[in-house]
Order: C-alpha cells, then sequence, then structure tokens
C-alpha cells in the first residue's frame, strides 16, 4: 500500500465510512461497553454535564496512565481501551482510544483521528528505533460537545511534561488541545505535517502495516516483545544536558 497517499490535509476526513451513531457504541477496541471501564468511566466523570464531565475523563487519562511508547506490544489487543486502562500505560494511539471509550461510556460521542507529526524533543534512544523524527498516525481523541467536534491529545501525562521541560497539554474542553510548537525554552516541540482521517474504532491493521513500513525497527520489536526502557528518565537526562 502507499501510505503517503493517505495524507491529506484535512483533519475531518472520515475514513471508515461511519456514521454519527457509530461514536457513540462500543467497537471491537473502543470497548466503552467493558465492566472495568464503564466503572472507570462512571467514577471519574461524576455529575454535572458533558463538558465537566470531558475535562475529569481526559485529566484522568491524560495523567492515570504513563506515557510509554516502548512497552505496547503490537498485538491487537494491546490497542484494546480496557487492555490500556488495566496496564495502566500506553502511548497517544491507545490512549486516545481509551479516551473515546470512557467518553462512549458515559454518553459523549467520540472518534479518533490521526496525524503525522515530526517530533523535535524525543529521545535519542527513542529516534534510533524508529529510524526517524516523524510520528506517523499520532492519535488524538474528537469528542463531540456543544454541537460540534472538539480535539483532545491526553497523550504526555504531567510527570512526563516536568521532565521534559515541556508545557503540559491542557484541555478547557471548548478549544483543540494539539501538540505544542515549543516547549517552555522556547525549542521546536512539534510540527503538525499532515492527517490521516478519523475513525470509529483503532484502524489497528493499517497501522500495523504503516509502522511496518515506516518503523521497521521499532515494529519488530514491538511485535516480539523485545522492547523496554523508561522515557521519562531518558528525557530527563537528556533536557538535562541542554
Amino acid at each position: 500500500m502507499d501510505y503517503d497517499s493517505l495524507r491529506t490535509d484535512r483533519d475531518d476526513v472520515v475514513r471508515d465510512g461511519s456514521d454519527f451513531e457509530a461514536y457513540q457504541r462500543p467497537s471491537a477496541l473502543i470497548d466503552s461497553d467493558h465492566p472495568k471501564i464503564a466503572a472507570y468511566a462512571r467514577q471519574v466523570a461524576g455529575a454535572g454535564g458533558d463538558r465537566e464531565k470531558a475535562l475529569r475523563l481526559y485529566y484522568a487519562v491524560r495523567d492515570d496512565l504513563r506515557y510509554d511508547p516502548y512497552n505496547t506490544p503490537m498485538k491487537r489487543e494491546a490497542y484494546r481501551a480496557s487492555t490500556t486502562l488495566g496496564s495502566g500505560h500506553g502511548y497517544c494511539v491507545n490512549k486516545a482510544g481509551l479516551m473515546a471509550a470512557v467518553c462512549r461510556a458515559v454518553g459523549i460521542p467520540a472518534r479518533v483521528g490521526y496525524a503525522d507529526v515530526r517530533n523535535h524533543m524525543t529521545t535519542k534512544r527513542l529516534s534510533d528505533l524508529m529510524g526517524s523524527d516523524t510520528f506517523y498516525y499520532h492519535g488524538y481523541t474528537e469528542v463531540w460537545l456543544d454541537g460540534r467536534w472538539i480535539k483532545a491529545t491526553p497523550a504526555f501525562n504531567k510527570e512526563l511534561t516536568e521532565r521534559f521541560g515541556l508545557k503540559p497539554l491542557d484541555w478547557d474542553a471548548a478549544t483543540d488541545s494539539i501538540y505544542h510548537p515549543f516547549d517552555l525554552s522556547g525549542r521546536r516541540h512539534m510540527e503538525y505535517l499532515a492527517y490521516r482521517g478519523v475513525f470509529a474504532d483503532i484502524p489497528f491493521d493499517e497501522i500495523r502495516s504503516a509502522f511496518r513500513h515506516y518503523y521497521p525497527r521499532m515494529t519488530r520489536a514491538q511485535e516480539e516483545m523485545a522492547v523496554g526502557g523508561d522515557f521519562g528518565a531518558e528525557g530527563a537526562a537528556e533536557a538535562a544536558k541542554k
């Protein structure tokens, strides 16, 4: 497949043909009907309107689950929202799926979207594994609030951003929460290059195939589970040298 042909400047291309109702129902990987997802979502969301609930859910997913790009196996089960919740860690793709699941569990429509971003603030080890400074299929969540889709990116937990010297990615449930272009010192951080479409469920087969194409070394390691490390500690050590 020519994966570069799937890139677009638009952020609203519905790639899977889903209708609006699909963003309210559980799906194979966004398993919002799983008992643990439902219980966690109800406990965190609490009372109030959709905006208040979505905010509580966002900060819980962002900070309760440690951002970890190393230890998510390239296996379908590992990308299921209930698996991500149980593991206590994930990276942008499966954390975005979890955010969509907990929103749906409390009656808030949500879907997942993907973009290619150039990451100026990664670690040497991760860059070597990827062989690139571009994160293809960076995952985020779109939440339906006040009659429109609003982006939420619950990827980097607050502790991680502090260790890297980055601005925390906050959200007000009224405007898009996307990666900051610069860090606290004014250095380049994230640069959005293109979008990959929005989906009712995580398009695991497409992402796995694309990662095999773009990141052959890293994906082989993930498929064999020969991965490990502390991304936060690496970032803190490298930030201290700058």
